[in-house]
């Protein structure tokens, strides 16, 4: 019996009893911070907001106030009163169909982000052996295939060594390369140097530059997204109802340095003219070490901050994938292939399915020339599909509140009803941006962009789910068998 068979009003506790993760499954809090850490922060935007100088602070922070605050603080009361993650949550705030879509739009988002995420990976270990391969569709198409499969087969080994993986690429691929950024920063001004870019007050917000300023704050909403998706692993804590909220809070304040701190260094030494995105975070370091004399530690840094993409790789494999698997079990909403399990309580054949689709993506970039345009517009309508979950989850949450108002909780939310509000309005407002062209879409057709966004995110996030549900069978039900956590 699962979590989602456990009576709205049963104590929480007794559905976290139902659910107990087998000893040698348990995680600690600790480590769920470091996956859900991994899922969400990265230095690879370092590089592009450090153009920024000092503005970077506030285009991260306000982001943070009205978008990653709400989603963490909503989500660490969910987990605490639900098991489940976002389908429990949707599930018993709006419905069942409404769960299921929330979690599809969760599962449908990782189709493009894995391709993304090994792009960044091929090139990065292109500048480390030899750069030229940065450019060849052969090399990044090998290195997509190749690390995706061997991920699932680490992913089939169950949680415990996902959460082991994943804290530590975190620690080696993010934090040590990070803290070195940062201790740099401050040695070079130290020294009597003057920063690259100037840190006074006034330079603390940005130019405003009317509509592209509003895409830039709106886009670093996105930053944030994941911070609720481990939840699904909540489960697999030895105290849900405590640890959870520790987990998260604890995640919060590793993204938030994650995000600034290496920005900010980067601003202190390298000029903006002289930053570049296409480089991005490998020409950072190599700049930042060539005024020190330890540009020999620059292919040192670029393995490090693979290992950190993978880890982050992992924690996506194992978390909207289950949470999708779990629903579908209990109400039949995918074909009973799609729902087996393996000998480790893992849905291989689902990542197995979703590494096909990525292989295909993967071959793209070497046999089409000019895959990137179409393949951005892909990544945007993907990032649309998320967003709709957001604004189910806002949603749910005020529900579940409203409905069961004495259900114990481990943590309780502050001014949940206004956190929501905002939370809402942040997510509507970032799908809203993401239909008005970006400045690389050039002098192309505006209303055929919106077109091509726009039946994208309907297509792959409402009609292929509504298909789903529409064809599904009363046999494909496996409400007595759970997946374990």
């Amino acid at each position: 019996m699962s979590a989602m068979d456990v009576p709205a009003d049963r104590p929480a506790s007794e559905a976290v009893a139902r659910v107990k993760a087998p000893a040698t499954q348990w995680i600690s809090w600790i480590a769920l911070a470091m996956m859900t850490t991994s899922s969400v922060a990265s230095l690879r935007a370092a590089p592009t907001m450090a153009v920024y100088g000092l503005a970077c602070v506030f285009l991260y922070l306000l982001p943070a106030v009205v978008f990653l605050l709400p989603t963490s603080l909503v989500s660490a009361e969910l987990a605490s009163g639900w098991e489940g993650g976002i389908y429990k949550w949707v599930s018993e705030g709006i419905s069942k169909p409404m769960g299921f879509l929330a979690v599809w739009c969760q599962f449908a988002m990782t189709i493009f982000y894995y391709p993304s995420l090994l792009g960044f990976v091929a090139s990065t270990l292109a500048y480390v052996f030899n750069p030229a391969l940065a450019s060849s569709g052969v090399w990044t198409a090998a290195v997509i295939i190749v690390v995706y499969w061997s991920g699932v087969w680490i992913s089939s080994r169950g949680t415990k060594g996902v959460a082991g993986l994943a804290s530590g690429g975190l620690i080696i691929g993010t934090l040590i390369p990070g803290t070195v950024l940062v201790l740099l920063g401050m040695v070079f001004l130290g020294q009597g140097n003057e920063s690259a870019a100037p840190m006074t007050a006034e330079n603390f917000f940005p130019v405003w530059a009317g509509l592209s300023s509003l895409v830039l704050i709106v886009n670093n909403f996105l930053s944030y997204s994941g911070m609720e998706m481990n939840a699904v692993h909540v489960g697999s804590l030895r105290n849900p109802s405590k640890e959870f909220p520790k987990s998260m809070f604890l995640a919060m304040g590793l993204v938030l340095m994650i995000f600034i701190l290496p920005a900010l260094a980067i601003s202190w030494i390298v000029p903006a003219e002289e930053l570049s995105l296409t480089a991005g975070v490998m020409q950072a370091f190599d700049a930042v070490f060539a005024n020190f004399g330890w540009q020999w530690l620059t292919p040192i840094v670029g393995i490090m901050l693979v290992t950190a993409s993978l880890g982050g790789m992992l924690t996506w494999l194992a978390g909207p994938s289950k949470g999708l698997l779990l629903i579908s079990r209990q109400e039949g909403y995918l074909p009973p292939f799609l729902q087996r399990l393996n000998a480790n309580g893992v849905q291989q054949n689902i990542l197995v399915v979703q590494g096909i689709i990525t292989t295909i993506i993967g071959l793209a970039y070497a046999l089409i020339p000019d895959v990137s345009s179409a393949y951005w517009i892909f990544s945007v309508i993907t990032t649309q599909v998320y967003l709709i979950m957001y604004l189910l989850m806002f949603v749910a949450a005020v529900q579940l509140r409203r409905k069961f108002p004495d259900r114990p909780r481990g943590y309780r939310a502050p001014l949940l009803v206004g956190l929501c509000g905002v939370g809402f309005a942040a997510s509507l407002a970032a799908l809203l941006v993401g239909f008005i062209p970006p400045s690389q879409f050039g002098s192309g057709n505006a209303g055929l962009y919106f077109a091509i966004v726009a039946g994208g995110a309907l297509g792959l996030g409402l009609l292929v789910p509504f298909l789903f549900y529409k064809l599904r069978k009363p046999s494909w039900r496996n409400p007595e068998e759970v997946a374990q956590p």
